[in-house]
């Protein structure tokens, strides 16, 4: 009998073990913005070479939110959380096909992280959005540039029932964008000296479509020359990509607070 209880006991065991990593683990993904044929916000950089000669670097913001997605992929998994990404490489990835990849995944958590420009050259700093339908015309200017390229815009807006959707995740997004944008401010508006532009509400269908807990990032300007130095270090995306971490540990935290004081 004792060979049979191991037979037994041993997959009792494994199932258990996998049903515990499954409880305490989160799912995050992660969502660089743009890619492939979507260049995103585009900026030049000169400088002086070792001949003397003029030379000129092109930033895409497709290159920069991809390598700051990886940092914060990076950090989350030695966190232990269940991490994905809606892609790893420079691809072309539709808004529809984001929401897609969070509903297979079964995402507790959908992070999606974009870099601002502005015709004003002087305009910086980072701000959080979350998702809803209540925003003023300043808002809407960057809901028009990250709401580029939806398929068949209305009818799927009108299909997955907007409002019903932000009226689901509108509390819990908010709480998401508080913690995060708290950790932001602290890390890069002392050490970094950026402007903090604030937690503002936005109705972005890649939050919408995706259907749970969301925030979109904007880390910064990439048309303000001097900002554009600052986001596109190492030491910038390691500051900020420890900070997002920061602030879903804490969000995390939080909901586990509220949830055993029922």
């Amino acid at each position: 009998m004792k060979y049979i209880d191991n037979l037994i006991l041993g997959p009792i065991l494994f199932l258990t073990l996998i049903i515990s990593e499954n409880v305490l683990s989160q799912t995050i993904l992660i969502d660089p913005g743009h890619g492939g044929k979507d260049d995103g916000a585009k900026a030049f950089q000169s400088f002086i070479n070792k001949r003397g000669g003029l030379e000129k670097i092109t930033y895409f913001e497709k290159d920069l939110v991809l390598e700051l997605s990886k940092r914060i992929s990076k950090k989350l998994k030695g966190k232990n959380y269940r991490v994905f990404m809606t892609r790893s490489f420079d691809r072309t990835v539709s808004l529809e096909k984001r929401a897609e990849i969070a509903e297979r995944v079964n995402a507790d958590l959908f992070i999606s992280i974009h870099a601002n420009a502005s015709y004003y050259k002087a305009s910086g700093g980072f701000e959080t959005y979350y998702l809803n339908n209540k925003s003023n015309q300043a808002i809407k200017k960057v809901e028009e540039v990250e709401n580029k390229g939806l398929e068949g815009e209305d009818s799927v807006v009108n299909q997955i029932l907007i409002d019903l959707v932000v009226n689901r995740t509108v509390v819990s997004s908010r709480a998401l964008a508080s913690s995060i944008h708290g950790k932001l401010k602290g890390f890069l508006g002392s050490s970094l000296k950026m402007k903090d532009r604030g937690i503002k509400p936005g109705l972005f269908f890649v939050l919408a479509l995706s259907k749970r807990p969301g925030v979109l990032l904007e880390m910064g300007f990439m048309s303000n020359p001097k900002e554009l130095r600052k986001i596109s270090s190492s030491t910038f995306q390691e500051r900020y990509s420890e900070a997002v971490v920061a602030g879903i540990e804490k969000y995390f935290s939080k909901t586990k607070k509220n949830l055993s004081s029922l």
